[in-house]
C-alpha cells in the first residue's frame, strides 16, 4: 500500500504544531523548484541551495505577499525552513546526507531583506 503524501503531511503538521501543512508542500515544491533550475548531473541540495529556491519560489508565486503568506504557515525565518526540512526527514519524505544539519538552515539571511529585494528584483524585470 502507497503512503499517502498528504496525510502524511497534515499529520507532520499535526503533531509538530508549529508550520501549517502547506509549508510542508510548499517547501517540496521548493526543493523540486532548485532542481529543476541548477545544472544537470548534481542530485543532492545543500540547505544554503535549497533556501535560496525557496525565496525565489515564494517571490515569484506569492509577489510582495510572500513573507507574509510564509508568515501565516509560521516561517518566519530560515531557520523555521530547516525545522521543516527536518520534519520531512524525519517522517521519511525527504532524505539526507551526512553532512546535512539544522544549521546549514541558521541565519541564513533576513526574511526581510531577502522578501523585499526579491520583489523589487522581480518589479525590475516586469517590462511596463
Amino acid at each position: 500500500m502507497d503512503r499517502d503524501r498528504d496525510d502524511d503531511i497534515r499529520e507532520i503538521a499535526r503533531r509538530d504544531g508549529r508550520y501549517a501543512a502547506e509549508a510542508y508542500t510548499f517547501l517540496l515544491e521548493s526543493l523540486d523548484f532548485t532542481i529543476t533550475r541548477r545544472a544537470a548531473g548534481k542530485k543532492h541540495v545543500s540547505g544554503p541551495e535549497l533556501l535560496d529556491g525557496f525565496r525565489d519560489l515564494a517571490v515569484e508565486t506569492f509577489g510582495f505577499l510572500a513573507r507574509s503568506v510564509l508568515g501565516e504557515w509560521g516561517i518566519a525565518s530560515t531557520d523555521d525552513v530547516g525545522e521543516v526540512v527536518f520534519g520531512l526527514i524525519e517522517q521519511d519524505l525527504l532524505q539526507k546526507t551526512a553532512e546535512d544539519r539544522r544549521e546549514d538552515f541558521r541565519a541564513v539571511y533576513d526574511f526581510g531583506e531577502a522578501f523585499d529585494e526579491g520583489f523589487s528584483k522581480v518589479l525590475a524585470a516586469v517590462e511596463i
